[in-house]
This record gives structure tokens, sequence and C-alpha cells, in this order.
């Protein structure tokens, strides 16, 4: 059962609790009070592409990251270049020029 975060209106008082995703919010432990307001305190990520470690069997494989690291990096490199300098991104991020 998930586990879920509540502050209370009435005595301001923070509690969790367990129960099922449609069940009603509990009373406030403290208070007894009926409606105590559900916080949101972290929020799942979803990641994908880049981001996705590799082998993960909802995500890219480690053949497909190389490839949009490839695909990405020159653009990346183009990006910065035009921003920074050539020079600067030359010295500062050697390794997206290696394939030069």
């Amino acid at each position: 059962m998930p586990l879920y975060d509540y502050r209370c209106p009435e005595c301001g008082h923070l509690f969790e609790a367990h129960h099922a995703m449609n069940a009603a919010a509990p009373p406030c432990p403290k208070c007894g009070f009926a409606a105590p307001v559900k916080r949101i305190t972290t929020v799942p990520a979803v990641s994908g592409g880049m981001a996705t470690h590799a082998g993960d069997s909802r995500g890219a494989t480690k053949e497909q990251l190389k490839s949009k690291w490839a695909e990405e990096t020159p653009k990346l490199r183009q990006k910065l270049s035009d921003k920074l300098g050539e020079d600067v991104v030359r010295k500062n991020a050697p390794s997206l020029f290696d394939n030069d």
C-alpha cells in the first residue's frame, strides 16, 4: 500500500498513513479532525532516452544509448561552440572533440 503524507488544517499536525489509493483520508491522530490535507512530498520520476540506465528493460539498450550519444554529441558541441567559442569548449570539454 502507498504511504501518504497529511497535514491537519485544524491543529497543524503532520502525519503519514498507509492506505489504498481509493481509500478516504484517515482522521488526524492528534485531534481527530476528519478531513486532513494530503501533501505532495515526492514526485515519481520517469526517465527515457539519454537518462535511461543501460540495460533497463523499460528503456533504451546500451547500443541505443551509444547511438543517441553519437547523434547528440555533435549538436551539443556546436551549441557550446556557438555560445562560448570553440577555444573555450575545446579547453574545458575536450572529450566532445574526440571524434575530430
